[in-house]
């Protein structure tokens, strides 16, 4: 029964990668995005709940530390961390807007905000989604299922078509780290189509 149970995860996984991969433009261009804020000076700001909130702490360790390459560190903030924060937002306006407020606070014109969500129905990251692209950040969500509003207010989608939430984040996992694979090769003068 556990082979079975193994086999069958692995093959699952395998074939939502490969799905993943058949259309590669959405994760060129939230690359292409990321390297282009950061080469002005800007940052990169994530944000999710949940999973996603541990994998937008994950993301941004890797900018601000390294992936895999020394290179200057790159400025990204996961808007998940700071307890303080997310709570005192949470009970003086509502939990709706932890990620907006940060969002204003913390976020200039040319930035990125990254919003993830398996569901692509979380109404925190819709709201900072929507909020960003107003005050003229650029902006990317990484969903699973069809996307749902998340995927639709984004200006740059990356998709992984299911709704099996374990599934989901395990090929989140490996898309995020393809993005800061990309963007630390073109950070370090290596040369990365991003086209």
């Amino acid at each position: 029964m556990g082979t079975a149970t193994l086999a069958q995860t692995l093959a699952e996984t395998i074939a939502l990668h490969e799905r993943a991969n058949e259309n590669p433009q959405p994760v060129l261009k939230a690359a292409a995005a990321i390297v282009e804020a950061l080469g002005h000076g800007g940052k990169l700001l994530l944000f999710g709940n949940g999973g996603s909130a541990a994998d937008a702490q994950h993301v941004a360790a890797e900018f601000v530390g390294r992936f895999q390459r020394e290179r200057a560190a790159m400025a990204a903030i996961a808007l998940t961390t700071d307890t303080s924060v997310l709570t005192s937002i949470g009970n003086d306006y509502a939990y709706d807007r932890v990620f907006v407020r940060q969002v204003e606070a913390l976020g200039r014109p040319g930035d990125v905000a990254f919003g993830i969500s398996t569901s692509g129905s979380s109404p925190n990251v819709v709201a900072a989604l929507e909020a960003a692209g107003t005050l003229g950040l650029v902006t990317i969500a990484l969903t699973g299922g069809d996307g749902g509003l998340v995927g639709r207010v984004a200006a740059i989608h990356v998709n992984v078509p299911s709704n099996a939430t374990a599934r989901v984040q395990e090929v989140h996992r490996t898309l995020l780290h393809v993005i800061c694979d990309l963007v630390e090769r073109a950070v370090v003068d290596e040369p990365v189509d991003l086209i």
